[in-house]
């Protein structure tokens, strides 16, 4: 698969400097491109590679051009040109083709046009399936879940029942969606489960990353709306609402009854208490505790960053003595009062 680079300036909105005619087919970085090859510059930091690149063209801001030895795109975000230029070139194989015979589909279960199932899947009575879904090798849909146009699941993912997931979704594999919530009641000592009666919902163009885990609610629903980005390794419980648009970075996790609003960016290890209600736009940054309603947007932090482990030993017994040492701030305090006093 290949274009020329007036193709693509055509698709991602560039301006092209040298020979329109130029074809790339594959992405590269700026320090390992070859001729066929496209790169890109997003950060000045790699400005030295460009000018000894070997790519046939390189997507990159007005800024940079004069510095590039090569076929340029030029556009105002070359990150996201690069992003455009990688779905262009995309050899990612499909998680599945046709309907393998291994697979064991009830039925009842609809199924749409042009619809791929692999090898082993099990489909359960009532699921529905729409046009141009593709469910990967090993993969459980349970009793009554539905599945919307264009939706992809990779191998090994398990939807439970009644789960309803939208149109053009990207599941990675061996992601669990709809498992029981954590809820349970406690009988003098004994723990008592609690049936967990609702199912999650998950909107359209959302992506979920693999070995993620989206319990179903106690008894509303959990909800992910359009354009939610969850990465790898996260756990959202039940009646978690996520708004459109936010983002979720490795191993963060969400207690139940939770509501993030929009275009919120969760970084990596982000915990966040239940029960709280997180404005549109907040920002987390990597490590930070929510604990409580976070009722405006704006960027929050509380991670610890590292220092040499000798330095943190002193700080950790410098913290141990805090209670102490703000007591003599106190008492200090109250005799320069009373000094104070005295003088006038």
């Amino acid at each position: 698969m290949s274009y020329t680079l007036e193709e693509i300036a055509q698709k991602i909105g560039a301006t092209v400097k040298g020979d329109p005619t130029c074809s790339v087919n594959k992405l590269a970085t700026l320090s390992e491109a070859q001729s066929g090859d496209i790169a890109f510059l997003s950060n000045t930091k790699y400005q030295q590679q460009l000018e000894s690149t070997n790519a046939s063209a390189v997507i990159l801001s007005s800024e940079c051009v004069e510095s590039c030895p090569t076929n340029a795109l030029v556009m105002k975000n070359p990150y996201l040109g690069y992003a455009m230029v990688a779905q262009l070139l995309d050899t990612t194989p499909a998680p599945a083709t046709l309907i393998h015979p291994s697979a064991v589909i009830e039925d009842d279960v609809v199924i749409g046009k042009h619809v791929a199932i692999g090898a082993n899947a099990v489909i359960e009575a009532g699921a529905v399936l729409e046009d141009n879904v593709c469910i990967g090798a090993g993969c459980f849909i349970g009793k009554k879940a539905h599945i919307g146009q264009h939706t992809q699941l990779w191998a090994n993912v398990s939807i439970y029942h009644h789960v309803n997931i939208g149109k053009h979704c990207l599941i990675q594999a061996n992601t669990v969606i709809g498992s029981d919530g954590f809820g349970y009641a406690n009988d003098q000592g004994k723990w008592i489960k609690i049936p967990q009666l609702g199912t999650v919902i998950i909107g359209n163009n959302v992506e979920i990353g693999a070995s993620t885990t989206i319990d179903r609610g106690a008894l509303g629903n959990t909800v992910i709306k359009d354009g939610v980005i969850i990465d790898n390794q996260i756990q959202i419980a039940h009646n978690v609402t996520i708004g459109e648009g936010t983002a979720m970075a490795a191993c963060s996790v969400i207690a139940g009854s939770t509501t993030i609003g929009k275009n919120c960016t969760i970084a990596g290890l982000v915990g966040i208490n239940g029960h709280i209600t997180i404005a549109d736009g907040c920002i987390f940054t990597g490590m930070t505790m929510v604990t409580k309603d976070i009722p405006q947007g704006g960027v929050y932090s509380s991670g610890a960053p590292c220092q040499p482990n000798k330095e943190w030993h002193k700080t950790n017994a410098r913290i141990r003595k805090l209670e102490a040492t703000n007591a003599k701030i106190k008492a200090l305090e109250q005799q320069i009062k009373a000094l104070t006093a005295n003088v006038n």
